[in-house]
């Protein structure tokens, strides 16, 4: 059955490319493309969320079914991946943790492609160490007024809705983080787009006294930092997925470009040493893939260890598909480096991913605190 979806799936995505690769280059580099986002909305996008917001499948909100569309998009059109990625990132704590009310007056937006949502959560102070925001949220009256800057916000600062956390008390590090979801119409939202390698929709956000009825909180005040790290938990893995489609499509070309291209008297595909670089990029390809799926199946099956092996995944699949695409690139030789090639793209797409939701280096601590939990011992802090 899950085989049957997750081909339904893939073919649905092939079916949607020609519209979507039209809808790509809609709007300007580094802001936020409003065509792609409908066009997305029309069918792929309702496959994130569960039927009761416009989702058209139960099982269309699992990590596997997501991993499965993000590895797709990663393979053929990169910018629909990151944009449909951003919908669930942005959207999701509100769907698990806010009040009806806010989901059924946002979440049918954001499945139709008619919204978007943005996840902001780093401040230039607090990237890894992601509880050391100092935004904050104080009360005012029977709401919240928030105060503060985000910086690498994918989506900002053209996003309709934002799941943002600030420190809501005095309790040190986690403890005193909370979540809001906070309209980006709302007086005293702000920002600009930052110029970043890969053209990216991300910016600067700035929250200038914005205010916020108490409804707008996710979970209980003081829970924002669990709403952060187990929406992270369900979306690294498909950050690796995304790593696996870029390197997938980059062997593809490999093995054509080596097919084709002669040298010293035949094929490139002949040389021994072409053929182990081209054997290096389908292990690594294919160990990240399984790593990858099997994280979604845990997260899935609410399996224990789900944070250790979703840091695995990510880590893993990036890292990789960093090291695939050099590969690509470097068989190619200087075409490669040309403005328009597709590896070009990739070779600028492949670098952010090892950043973002949380860097390579922190996905090592994660596994080796747990790897230590695993044995009955602690890690030093």
């Amino acid at each position: 059955m899950h085989e049957r979806f997750h081909r339904q799936l893939r073919d649905l995505v092939a079916e949607e490319f020609p519209t979507l690769l039209a809808a790509a280059d809609a709007a300007p580099p580094g802001r936020l493309n409003r065509p792609l986002l409908a066009a997305l909305g029309n069918r792929l996008l309702p496959q994130m969320f569960p039927t009761s917001v416009g989702g058209v499948h139960d099982a269309a909100v699992s990590a596997t079914a997501l991993c499965v569309l993000r590895e797709e998009l990663g393979r053929l059109i990169p910018a629909a991946e990151t944009s449909l990625a951003l919908q669930g990132l942005g959207a999701y704590p509100i769907l698990f943790q806010a009040r009806p009310e806010i989901v059924a007056e946002w979440l049918p937006q954001v499945v139709s492609g008619r919204a978007a949502a943005a996840f902001a959560l780093t401040e230039a102070g607090a990237g890894s160490d992601a509880a050391a925001i100092s935004t904050t949220a104080v009360r005012d009256g029977s709401g919240w007024r928030i105060h503060g800057e985000k910086m690498w916000i994918s989506n900002a600062p053209d996003a309709d809705i934002y799941t943002v956390f600030a420190r809501t008390g005095t309790e040190p590090g986690a403890r005193g983080v909370s979540a809001f979801a906070v309209p980006g119409a709302a007086d005293g939202v702000g920002g600009e787009p930052l110029d970043m390698v890969a053209p990216h929709v991300i910016g600067r956000l700035e929250l200038d006294g914005v205010h916020v009825g108490g409804d707008h909180l996710l979970a209980q005040a003081g829970r924002g930092f669990r709403v952060a790290m187990q929406t992270l938990d369900l979306f690294r893995p498909s950050v690796g997925a995304f790593a696996v489609g870029m390197a997938q499509h980059a062997l593809d070309l490999t093995i054509e470009h080596t097919s084709r291209r002669h040298a010293f008297g035949g094929p490139l595909s002949a040389m021994q040493s072409v053929q182990h670089k081209v054997a290096e990029m389908a292990l690594d390809v294919e160990a990240a893939r399984l790593l990858v799926y099997h994280a979604a199946a845990c997260c899935d099956d609410r399996a224990e260890g789900l944070t250790q092996k979703s840091a695995m995944a990510k880590l893993y699949a990036t890292e990789a598909a960093q090291r695939v695409i050099d590969s690509a690139v470097q068989l190619h030789g200087a075409r490669a480096l040309q403005h328009g090639h597709p590896l070009e793209h990739l070779y600028r797409e492949v670098r952010s991913p090892r950043v973002y939701e949380g860097a390579s280096e922190v996905q090592k601590s994660i596994i080796a605190r747990a790897v230590y939990a695993g044995a009955g011992l602690d890690t030093p802090r």
